[in-house]
């Protein structure tokens, strides 16, 4: 006999806090059961492996929603006999239908963001243990390969930063300074950016001139930590979780979903230093760019780079204005420009101690400077990037 639903239904949420995109999740899990609620919902703090609670296999509820990390988690909410919807991992949970991330289309868009920037060679850095990086990783490759180019590939073993971090760090520079430049990498997760961005440092290669990178996930904690912030493709988990939620509810109902399987595209990549420019086959010009993000914020001038890179002005303008269509001028106030927005966006400071670290002579200069550029003050900016 078909279980009678109860008027306000017990739902378990086996989902981890621990990241921007399964926070996300949960919240569009909550606007639907604020639209179509009451339930009452079982949530905790989790990380992802996290085990199940001990009283969910005698659990007298009504469904489940979960993102599952191992085999042990998916046999516990099999067991259950209850409606239930896999959120991470339909392979370990075959039986139930799912909601989740479109990979294939994480492939395509980040090989889009490299290509409509001029690269031309290219890399991923995955975890081979995990089938959906090798979804993201396969389709990344499929789509630089279309375009004619040609994609190196190093498999990361979990454990082996986990046993020895220097170890891994030191594989990674390794195989950083073997491939030909600029080379455009693609990070299976932000974590996996991160350690990337840590090695080009270590390597002494230059960001994104030599190696640009891409992350997945769009983890903000992580992206905006790295040096530099990291690029990254942002996930829709609040679309995830509300279908996710609308598929339990109709089975919870008694009612066969339309699809046992829903996708959902990225919603684009958030664009940050690790990215952010057209490849630069130009060395001279490379070199000046990476001299003018090192030195912008302390005030570099064009003539001091002319003489660093021992070349007159009017080459290094005409050949900046070719590889970038803007001159060294103008690339020195992008850079400072960037700093300013940046600190405004995520700083208290004040406008003064932005000016002082941004390369800007005095408060007034940059307040004006800043108003002609984006036609509102500082303060106007940091109001509505706040809001």
């Amino acid at each position: 006999m078909a279980k009678t639903r109860r008027s306000i239904p017990r739902v378990a949420l086996l989902v981890e806090t621990t990241r921007t995109y399964t926070r996300e999740l949960l919240g569009g899990v909550r606007r639907y059961v604020a639209e179509h609620g009451p339930w009452s919902t079982f949530i905790e703090l989790r990380a992802l492996d996290s085990s199940p609670p001990p009283w969910l296999r005698k659990w007298d509820g009504d469904g489940i929603i979960s993102r599952t990390y191992n085999q042990e988690t998916a046999d516990i909410i099999a067991a259950t006999g209850l409606p239930a919807v896999e959120t991470r991992s339909s392979h370990l949970c075959r039986d139930l239908p799912s909601v989740g991330m479109d990979n294939r289309a994480i492939g395509r868009t980040v090989a889009e963001h490299f290509l409509n920037r001029g690269y031309r060679t290219f890399a991923t850095y995955s975890l081979h243990t995990e089938r959906f990086f090798e979804e993201r990783v396969q389709n990344f490759v499929t789509a630089v390969r279309a375009a004619g180019c040609e994609c190196a590939l190093l498999p990361e073993r979990e454990s082996d930063s986990v046993k020895d971090w220097e170890k891994s760090q030191s594989r990674l520079i390794t195989w950083l300074n073997k491939l030909p430049k600029p080379v455009g990498i693609f990070a299976a997760n932000d974590q996996m950016g991160v350690r990337l961005l840590d090695a080009c440092q270590r390597a002494g290669l230059s960001v994104p001139e030599e190696v640009a990178v891409v992350g997945t996930e769009n983890e903000e904690t992580l992206c905006e930590f790295a040096s530099p912030p990291l690029t990254s493709l942002r996930f829709d988990g609040a679309r995830v979780g509300y279908l996710a939620a609308q598929m339990l509810d109709q089975l919870m109902s008694g009612e066969t979903p339309p699809q046992r399987e829903i996708l959902v595209p990225p919603k684009g990549i958030v664009v940050r230093a690790s990215s952010d420019d057209l490849v630069i086959n130009d060395h001279l010009v490379a070199r000046a760019a990476r001299l003018i993000r090192e030195g912008a914020a302390t005030g570099v001038t064009v003539d001091e780079i002319c003489r660093k890179l021992n070349a007159s002005r009017s080459t290094l303008e005409r050949r900046m204005q070719a590889a970038l269509n803007r001159t060294p001028k103008e690339e020195i106030q992008r850079i400072r420009f960037r700093a300013v927005e940046h600190l405004l966006r995520d700083t208290d400071l004040t406008i003064d101690s932005i000016a002082s670290q941004t390369g800007f002579t005095h408060s007034h200069y940059l307040q004006a400077a800043f108003k002609e550029r984006h036609g509102v003050t500082p303060g106007e900016f940091r109001k509505r990037q706040k809001s």
